[in-house]
């Protein structure tokens, strides 16, 4: 998000700007034409980086924003740490660790972010970023919707920040982290990622009921996130959370923007390669006609318990994607009217993409009682379709 929440659109923008400029671990880095910082819930890396900075600059002066011991909220998203009992560790991350924890007796997950030490900005950018940084979690605390996982809150710029926990504690009680860290706090979802229950799907394949309804639980969820004029711009099934009762929520917003009032100012950081829409690999502007491209590639996954383009290297997936048109491979008990959708959705020509809200309106209208789902592994076809025993969960 750039400039200021008084800056936002109250329209569509159609041509932000960005740029690939190289690949690092499976992930597309882009070039920024402005240096700017990115709201989102969880992967926060490029604020991370900006008051890494400039806390280690400001550490040695103590300031207003400088307290010993957190006093209460202070904005609407702020939580008390002291609030915050810490579980087990989820994950590990280069700028922290990731925590099961609690939080007013619900299950969180608590990211906790630690920065490192460089002396590169000067007070005026310390307090821009800080500002920054408060505007844009403010715009996703109030985001609401069933699913899009839920922001609970965070805790920043506590230089004493002391979290209870009975895991890795001191002896007071507390988990101790380093100063000028923050903690960011969201819902705990305990069905894993959809990408994990494709995988275990793998060979049995999902029946085409339950195929439709997690294509319509990430769909309605991009389609609000659109309807608030912000881009995901990391669409994969690798970001898609499950709950106990198999609904998805759309989580990581670690690439996200709100959509810029001037086109250039709406830069990125990262995408994944298979999922990434031809204009981006292709180094031109887009907008959010590029989730639309990469939900018809998780529609092609959740249908096939597949990822696509394994056997190709990034530069040659992305030559064919760009300039044979290449797209997955649509098996032949595909009903006509889900591939319809999919190939409506990764059509080459944004413009010809639907919107994420029509998206919605197609995959209702398809008719999942006669069966259709992806043929097993191993059993043999009868015709174009299958209409098999039920088949997955």
């Amino acid at each position: 998000m750039e400039g200021t929440l008084e800056n936002a659109p109250s329209g569509e923008t159609e041509n932000p700007e960005m740029k690939v400029s190289k690949v690092e671990d499976n992930a597309v880095k882009l070039e920024k034409k402005k240096s700017m910082v990115r709201a989102d819930l969880v992967n926060l890396a490029e604020v991370e980086r900006h008051l890494s900075k400039a806390y280690s600059r400001s550490a040695a002066e103590p300031s207003a924003e400088t307290v010993s011991e957190p006093t209460g909220p202070i904005e609407e998203w702020e939580i008390n740490p002291r609030e915050i009992n810490l579980k087990s560790i989820i994950a590990r991350g280069t700028f922290g660790t990731v925590h099961k924890g609690v939080y007013k007796g619900q299950d969180v997950a608590v990211k906790l972010l630690e920065w490192g030490e460089e002396d590169t900005m000067t007070k005026s950018e310390v307090q821009y970023y800080r500002n920054q940084f408060r505007q844009e979690v403010a715009v996703w605390h109030k985001l609401d919707h069933p699913n899009v996982t839920k922001f609970i809150g965070a805790s920043m710029g506590n230089s004493n920040l002391r979290i209870p926990s009975a895991v890795d504690g001191d002896d007071d009680g507390f988990h101790h982290v380093p100063n000028n860290a923050c903690c960011v706090v969201v819902e705990y979802l305990a069905g894993g990622t959809l990408k994990d229950y494709l995988i275990r799907n793998r060979r049995k394949k999902l029946s085409y009921k339950v195929v439709v309804e997690l294509a319509l639980d990430v769909a309605r969820g991009l389609a609000y996130l659109h309807s608030q004029k912000i881009a995901h711009r990391d669409v994969k099934t690798e970001n898609m959370l499950l709950d106990k009762t198999r609904r998805v929520k759309i989580a990581d917003f670690g690439v996200a923007r709100v959509e810029a009032s001037n086109p250039k100012d709406m830069t990125g950081d990262t995408g994944t390669p298979g999922y990434m829409a031809p204009e981006i690999l292709d180094g031109k502007p887009y907008n959010k006609k590029c989730d639309v491209y990469s939900f018809g590639i998780c529609l092609w996954e959740v249908y096939c318990c597949d990822m696509p383009y394994l056997t190709l290297s990034f530069a040659d997936m992305t030559s064919a994607v760009v300039h044979q048109n290449l797209r997955p491979e649509m098996p032949k008990c595909c009903p006509n009217a889900l591939a319809d959708v999919m190939r409506k959705c990764w059509d080459a020509n944004p413009e010809k993409r639907p919107q994420m809200a029509d998206v919605v309106g197609m995959l209702e209208a398809l008719d999942t009682s006669k069966g259709g789902g992806m043929i097993p592994d191993g059993a043999q076809p009868r015709g174009c379709f299958c209409f098999g025993k039920y088949r997955g969960p």
